[in-house]
């Protein structure tokens, strides 16, 4: 029989995208990319559908775009994948074009420390632009401004000031977490520090427990999360995973 008809399992997929089984049913709890399944085994089973909405969903991640944006983009009635591709691909080429700007700008920095070169003021900051993010500015031409408005929201409302404070308390918290990671993620003085994470991320978005085990996974399931949590320890992305998914599973 064709292996196209029979669909690929979750690993064979994980494989064949170098992602992990865990993203992928993070993926199919989310409603991105949703498997068809067996009748009987109840297993998950990818066909040209779905391999076609991961692409998707790979796309937009390689282009830095939040998981909230995706699924929006993808479920608007009016969307169109040729058109997505075809600006996924203008985006890309941006990015090349960025990213050899500043290689080009390295390249003369490593000449200049080796005594080889000296940099023109001008030379130094090439490629540099963080007067705006490009990817939300196309996505509000392509897609809508909803789409981009109602993630930054809560976010965008925040004065500066408030913005400082929210880093801060988050820093905060991420060390008093840090300090009891080694316990159990289910105790009483785990689940009243990860209430208060929970709290804290709603003054930002919206989150409701089911989301907030969700947001938990992701932060073992994708490495950029983990580096960034764990350097306040190691273990303690995993920890707070547990965590959040047990506060998930008593509030829900």
């Amino acid at each position: 029989m064709n292996k196209n008809n029979e669909g690929l399992t979750i690993q064979e997929v994980a494989r064949l995208t170098g992602t992990t089984t865990r993203t992928l049913r993070w993926y199919d709890e989310l409603g991105l990319v949703v498997p068809e399944r067996d009748y009987g085994s109840n297993y998950r089973r990818y066909y040209e559908g779905q391999l076609k909405d991961l692409q998707q969903v790979l796309f937009f991640r390689e282009l830095e775009f939040p998981l909230d944006y995706i699924k929006k983009i993808l479920g608007n009635p009016n969307f169109n994948r040729l058109k997505a591709l075809e600006k996924q691909y203008e985006l890309l080429k941006q990015k090349q074009n960025k990213l050899e700007e500043l290689l080009q700008t390295l390249a003369l920095t490593l000449q200049e420390e080796r005594g080889e070169y000296t940099m023109k003021h001008e030379e130094r900051f090439q490629g540099f632009d963080f007067s705006h993010n490009p990817y939300e500015d196309e996505a509000r031409k392509a897609w809508g401004d909803d789409v981009v408005d109602q993630a930054n929201e809560k976010l965008d409302a925040l004065e500066n000031k408030q913005k400082e404070n929210l880093s801060e308390k988050m820093k905060s918290q991420f060390m008093q977490l840090a300090a009891i990671r080694h316990t159990d993620p289910t105790s009483a003085s785990a689940q009243q520090l990860i209430r208060e994470w929970f709290t804290l991320l709603n003054t930002m978005g919206t989150y409701t427990p089911e989301m907030f085990a969700n947001l938990g996974r992701m932060y073992v399931d994708d490495q950029r999360f983990t580096k960034n949590i764990d350097q306040y320890g190691e273990g303690l992305a995993q920890f707070m995973k547990d965590a959040m998914i047990a506060f998930a599973e008593q509030n829900t």
